[in-house]
């Protein structure tokens, strides 16, 4: 990665206990889900640390990157410019944990919802405002128009004042008929 690393993201260990008490929920819940639970809280140990040790997340100067994935590696790379929203989410669950979610949405995103959701994110309103931060002072900086040749913009008051005087003979033939 040629550019400079702004923030590199650290998540919080408390989510395997928060994905844990959310299975146990869902499973509970949904009768059917119960009888699963022998099976599923077992590879639920074995995967979770793997999970969350896969989950990366990178603020450039110029684009988020989000890596997760343990059999189904995905990567993403969204450019700040084109970040609308950065929402911060804490469910009744996820405030006993003191953990949020972060939901990173675009403009010209065509699916409703969340391009990029991540969960767990120490310091999550830090991350957020440095993206934001990040994201403004990117917008500020190629936002500022240089200055023109002064060639080109003695070419451009020429051409400009030919069309006026241009215009001007239009009217005239006009009215004259």
């Amino acid at each position: 990665m040629s550019e400079r690393i702004i923030l590199n993201a650290t998540f919080n260990p408390a989510v395997k206990t928060y994905w844990l008490i959310s299975l146990l929920l869902v499973s509970t819940i949904s009768i059917v889900g119960i009888p699963f639970l022998i099976i599923s809280i077992p590879i639920f140990f074995l995967i979770s640390s793997k999970v969350l040790a896969a989950m990366s997340a990178i603020v450039t100067e110029r684009k988020i990157v989000v890596k997760r994935g343990v059999f189904n590696k995905e990567e993403k790379s969204i450019p700040l410019e084109k970040i609308t929203d950065v929402a911060m989410v804490q469910g009744p669950l996820m405030r006993v944990f003191n953990l949020y979610r972060l939901s990173f949405e675009t403009a010209g995103q065509s699916a409703q919802g969340a391009l990029v959701s991540l969960i767990g994110i120490n310091d999550a309103d830090t991350f957020r405002e440095t993206i934001l931060a990040q994201k403004d002072k990117l917008l500020t900086s190629t936002s500022v128009v240089p200055e023109q040749n002064t060639d080109e913009s003695s070419d451009m008051k020429e051409l400009i004042e030919s069309v006026k005087r241009i215009e001007l003979l239009l009217e005239k033939a006009l009215e004259s008929k």
